[in-house]
């Protein structure tokens, strides 16, 4: 019975043996359909893995804030038709971060089976090095970008952390990275614990957690515009 296939990418580039097991990418190399949030970056990661099939034999459905539910239920359309298809996200695990669970929830609703395959995470990995409490954590998303918006959830989230021992994980558009950390150094508690996981995978990895007060003392420390996984702990 085909299926809706939920296919991990890259976090960065590296060859993808190293994340990927062989199994997932022999099967995604038989699919002719596939949900993606970008063609040019889904057909290069195709290409990269070993994929040959013409892409004018191939379908490409685009998920986007945009998509509507009738557009959703005609993507998941060929599955009628015995057809797999695999949801792809830009980086990491669809639907985590991602606007996959859409179209994931709308198979749930047409009673289409739903296997999910493994691959690299950014925000799991980060936990697993951070050295935080990893049976009790929340991921965030996004945190306001106004600036006492931004303030008044950090205060919020750390109290989650001291109140009911808890990890918070949350993310920031790259451009904005050294922002958010000028703005946690300002109303963190120096003994709260900080990990900052920057490109995860790639050569450039940087993982470090301190307590607030040791992140104050790198006074020349940036971030930039790198792909980075924040986490708070008590």
């Amino acid at each position: 019975m085909a299926a809706l296939y939920l296919f991990p990418t890259l976090l960065a580039d590296i060859q993808w043996q190293e994340c990927i097991p062989v199994k997932n990418a022999e099967k995604i190399l038989c699919c002719e359909c596939f949900i993606v949030e970008e063609l040019r970056t889904a057909r290069r990661f195709l290409r990269k893995i070993g994929y040959n099939k013409s892409f004018d034999q191939v379908t490409f459905f685009v998920l986007n804030e945009h998509t509507t539910d009738i557009e959703m239920t005609n993507y998941l359309y060929p599955i009628n038709e015995g057809k797999d298809i695999f949801l792809m996200s830009e980086a990491g695990l669809p639907c985590v971060a991602d606007p996959g669970s859409k179209i994931v929830k709308k198979a749930h609703s047409l009673d289409i089976e739903v296997i999910p395959l493994t691959g690299p995470s950014s925000i799991y990995m980060s936990l697993m090095a951070s050295g935080f409490n990893g049976q009790n954590f929340a991921f965030l998303g996004y945190l306001p970008v106004k600036d006492n918006d931004r303030e008044k959830k950090l205060r919020q989230i750390e109290d989650r952390c001291y109140k009911e021992n808890q990890t918070q994980i949350f993310i920031e558009a790259p451009y904005r990275n050294d922002r958010m950390f000028q703005t946690m150094m300002k109303v963190l508690n120096d003994n709260t614990l900080l990990c900052i996981a920057t490109d995860i995978t790639s050569e450039q990895q940087n993982i470090k957690t301190h307590c607030v007060a040791q992140w104050k003392k790198k006074k020349d420390f940036t971030i930039g515009k790198r792909n980075t996984i924040f986490l708070l702990y008590k």
